[in-house]
């Protein structure tokens, strides 16, 4: 039997502390979400508007972290737990570059029809912080 529903994922990102509205992206899609044994997991297909047209992406919402994993096979897992720093490599068209994500906070209700996420986390690359940002997302039923 497959739980899997249908949903509507709304993800705004922003840096914290900028004015430039450039900066900040939103998105809104279609895609997939389950909740079992208290791992929420909700997905989505990329397309040309994001840039990563047919890239599967995949957010696993655990008790004290996230994982956004991409299947293109360029860049690494994102792993975001509080109060952490984890590092993954990222590739660009001109090289790889060590990057890593400070976790300061993750802020869950998601339930198993849904919910809305908050993360607050600084990226760094080379060890030197580059901005500080803010992950909000929704995640909600789409009416059958």
């Amino acid at each position: 039997m497959n739980d899997t529903k249908k949903v509507l994922i709304s993800i705004k990102g922003s840096p914290l502390y900028s004015a430039d509205e450039d900066e900040m992206f939103e998105l809104m899609t279609d895609g997939e979400y389950l909740e079992k044994n208290g791992i929420c997991t909700f997905s989505y297909i990329g397309s040309t508007l994001t840039g990563e047209e047919g890239t599967l992406t995949t957010f696993n919402v655990e008790k004290d972290k996230v994982t956004l994993q991409r299947n293109d096979g360029i860049n690494g897992d994102m792993i975001f737990t509080e109060n952490q720093k984890q590092h993954f490599l990222y590739n660009t068209p001109f090289g790889s570059v060590m990057m890593g994500i400070d976790t300061h906070s993750i802020v869950s209700n998601m339930a198993d029809d849904g919910g809305n996420l908050e993360i607050k986390y600084d990226i760094e690359v080379d060890n030197v912080s580059v901005s500080q940002n803010l992950f909000e997302i929704n995640v909600r039923s789409c009416p059958q």
